[in-house]
C-alpha cells in the first residue's frame, strides 16, 4: 500500500514485555499513550526436580522476535506505518538468571527462574559464614535479605554445579545477566558486537549491587565468589543502549529498560513520594515510591531502586513487598488439580458460592516471601469440611492473593508511617472483578484499576520514548495523559474483614516449618526401618505363630 494511504499517528514506541509466563510486544502512541496493537506468546516453564523452575533462554529470545514480527504485521494490516516506531523499551521478569557464551551466543544452561528453590542449601551454606547467621546482614548495602529469590545465589549455584560455565569463566567466554541483559545483548547483535548491559533496577535485584554507590560491589562479589568481569555494565533506565540489528525494526534504538515491577510503577505514574501500586501477575508485587532516599524496612519489605529515568537524572527508590504465588495459584488449580479448564473459570466458580466457607489456602509453593522470608513454608489448604467443594477452594485461592496483599500493605503502612488511602492495581489478574472486590473488602480501602491495564509495558515504553536522543515522550507531569479508572469500594464491615484476616494469619503459621534442606535418610523407609517398632512387630508375629503351633498340638 502506498505510504500516502497509511494512517499517520505521529511517533510510536514499542515495548517488549518479557514475563514469567509469556512474552508480549506492544506498540503505543507516544502522544496519547494509546495501545495500538500487540502480540503475545506463552512461555514454557520446566520443572526438572521438585522446587526447580527453569526456562529456555533461546525460547524466550525467539518469542521476542515472533512477537515483534507479528505485531508489525498487525500494524501493517491496520495501515499504520511501522517506520514511525522510534524506540523500543524492555520490561522483564527480574532475578531470573542466565549465563551464556559470548563467542557462540549460546546459553550455557537454562535460565534459573526467580521462583526456583534449588539454592536453599547454598543460602544455608553462605549463612554459616555470616556473623550471627544474619540473613539481613547485607541489607544496608543491597536492600535485600539473603534468599533463594535473588540472582547472586542462582549464579553461585551455576558456578558450583555446571562445568561448562566454570570452563567458560576460565576461558573469558562467560557472560552473566538477568533476562533484560540477555535480550538486549542478543537484539543488538549478540556475538557480533551485542551490548552487554543492564539497567539500575534489574541490577538492584541481584544482591551484587550497592544501592547507595550505584555500582557493582566488589566485597559482595568476593563474598559470593562471583568474577566481576562476567557482569554487565549498569546503565540508567532511560538511554540509548544500542540498535535493533535484525527483523522489521532493524535500526530502531533500544532506549528503555526497567524490571517489570519498576516499569509498572512508572506506567502507573507513581512519581511522587508515597504513591504505590500493586501488580497481580505470576506473583504479586506492591511497590511504594520513597523518593530519592532509600528507606530500610523494619517489617520484612525490600528496599529497591524504583527507576533512574536518564543518565543525569536522580535515582528514586521504593519499598517493595513480594509475594511469590498470585496468578500462579490459578494456573495450579488449572494445570495440577484440573478443577478448571481455563483461568477465567476460577472467577465463575468463586462467584457461584461467594464464600470460602471457612476454607483457607496458603499457596506457599516456593516458601513465603514478604513479610516472612520463610523458605521452610509449604502450601496448605485448611478448614476443610465435608461441605467444602471446588467452588470454595477457588474462592479461597482468590482470597489468598488478597490476604497476602493485606500483609504487605500493613508492612508498608508501618514503615512509611502514613497509611495508603487507596491502592492502584494492574496486571492480568485485575480483569477478575471478584478478586478486585475481595481485595477492597479485605484491605478496607478502595482499589482503583486503570482502564488501560498494560501499565508494565507502558512504563518501559515511556522510558524508551523519553530517552535522550529519542525525545518523543514527555514525562513532565503536565504532559502526561490523564488516566481513567475503575473503582472498587469496600462492601463488608471492617469487623468481618479483620476476623477473616486473623483466620488467614492462623493458617499461615501452620504452613511454616514443613520443609528442610537436610537430605532424607536413604534405604528402607518401611516400618521395619524403625528398630523398636520393627522388633515389636516381628516378635508379635513369632508369638502368634507359636501360639497357633501349640494350639495345633493340643488338638
Amino acid at each position: 500500500m502506498a505510504a500516502s494511504q497509511r494512517v499517520v499517528l505521529g511517533p510510536l514506541v514499542g515495548s517488549i514485555d518479557q514475563g514469567t509466563s509469556s512474552t508480549r510486544f506492544l506498540v503505543f502512541n507516544a502522544k496519547t499513550a494509546e495501545l495500538l496493537s500487540h502480540h503475545q506468546v506463552e512461555i514454557k516453564q520446566k520443572f526438572p526436580k521438585e522446587g526447580w523452575v527453569e526456562q529456555d533462554p533461546k525460547e524466550i529470545l525467539q518469542s521476542v522476535y515472533e512477537c515483534v514480527e507479528k505485531t508489525c504485521e498487525k500494524l501493517n494490516q491496520l495501515n499504520i506505518d511501522i517506520t514511525n516506531i522510534k524506540a523500543v523499551g524492555v520490561s522483564n521478569q527480574r532475578e531470573t538468571t542466565v549465563v551464556w557464551d559470548k563467542t557462540t551466543g549460546e546459553p550455557l544452561y537454562n535460565a534459573i527462574v526467580w521462583l526456583d528453590l534449588r539454592t536453599q542449601p547454598t543460602v544455608e551454606r553462605l549463612l554459616k559464614i555470616i556473623p550471627g547467621e544474619n540473613k539481613s546482614f547485607f541489607k544496608t548495602r543491597t536492600g535485600l535479605p539473603l534468599s533463594t529469590y535473588f540472582s547472586a545465589v542462582k549464579l553461585r549455584w551455576l558456578l558450583d554445579n555446571v562445568e561448562e560455565i566454570r570452563q567458560a569463566v576460565r576461558d573469558g567466554r562467560a557472560m552473566f545477566g538477568t533476562i533484560d541483559s540477555w535480550l538486549i545483548w542478543s537484539l543488538t547483535g549478540g556475538k557480533n558486537g551485542g551490548v552487554h548491559c543492564t539497567d539500575i533496577t534489574n541490577a538492584s535485584r541481584t544482591m551484587l549491587f550497592n544501592i547507595h554507590s550505584l555500582e557493582w560491589d566488589s566485597e559482595l562479589c568476593h563474598f559470593f565468589d562471583v568474577p566481576m568481569e562476567i557482569l554487565p555494565k549498569v546503565r540508567s533506565s532511560s538511554e540509548i543502549y544500542g540498535l535493533m540489528k535484525s527483523g522489521a525494526l532493524t535500526g530502531v534504538p533500544i532506549s528503555g529498560c526497567l524490571g517489570d515491577q519498576s516499569a509498572a510503577l512508572v506506567g502507573q505514574m507513581c512519581f511522587k513520594d508515597g504513591q504505590a501500586k500493586n501488580t497481580y501477575g505470576t506473583g504479586c508485587f506492591l511497590l511504594c515510591n520513597t523518593g530519592q532516599k532509600p528507606i530500610l524496612s523494619e517489617h520484612g519489605l525490600l528496599t529497591t531502586v524504583a527507576y533512574k529515568l536518564g543518565r543525569d537524572k536522580p535515582v528514586c527508590y521504593a519499598l517493595e513487598g513480594s509475594v511469590a504465588i498470585a496468578g500462579a495459584v490459578v494456573r495450579w488449580l488449572r494445570d495440577n488439580l484440573g478443577i478448571v479448564k481455563s483461568s477465567s473459570e476460577v472467577e465463575k466458580l468463586a462467584a457461584e458460592v461467594g464464600t470460602s466457607y471457612g476454607c483457607y489456602f496458603v499457596p506457599a509453593f516456593s516458601g513465603l516471601y514478604a513479610p516472612y522470608w520463610e523458605p521452610s513454608a509449604r502450601g496448605i489448604i485448611c478448614g476443610l469440611t465435608q461441605f467444602t467443594n471446588k467452588n470454595h477452594i477457588a474462592f479461597a485461592a482468590l482470597e489468598a492473593v488478597c490476604f497476602q496483599t493485606r500483609e504487605i500493605l500493613d508492612a508498608v503502612n508501618k514503615d512509611c508511617g502514613l497509611p495508603l488511602s487507596e491502592l492502584q492495581v494492574d496486571g492480568g489478574m485485575t480483569n477478575n472483578k471478584i478478586l478486585m472486590q475481595l481485595q477492597a473488602d479485605i484491605l478496607c480501602i478502595p482499589v482503583v484499576k486503570p482502564s488501560m491495564p498494560e501499565t508494565t509495558a507502558l512504563g518501559a515504553a515511556m522510558a524508551a520514548g523519553a530517552a535522550e536522543g529519542v525525545g518523543v515522550w514527555s514525562l513532565n507531569p503536565g504532559d502526561l495523559t490523564a488516566v481513567t479508572w475503575e473503582r472498587f469500594e469496600p462492601q463488608i464491615n471492617p469487623e468481618e474483614s479483620e476476623y477473616r484476616y486473623a483466620r488467614w494469619k492462623k493458617a499461615v503459621m501452620k504452613s511454616m516449618g514443613w520443609e528442610t534442606s537436610e537430605p532424607q535418610a536413604n534405604g528402607d523407609s518401611s516400618i521395619f526401618s524403625s528398630l523398636p517398632l520393627g522388633f515389636y512387630i516381628v516378635s508379635s508375629m513369632i508369638m502368634l505363630i507359636g501360639a497357633k503351633y501349640i494350639s495345633g498340638i493340643d488338638k
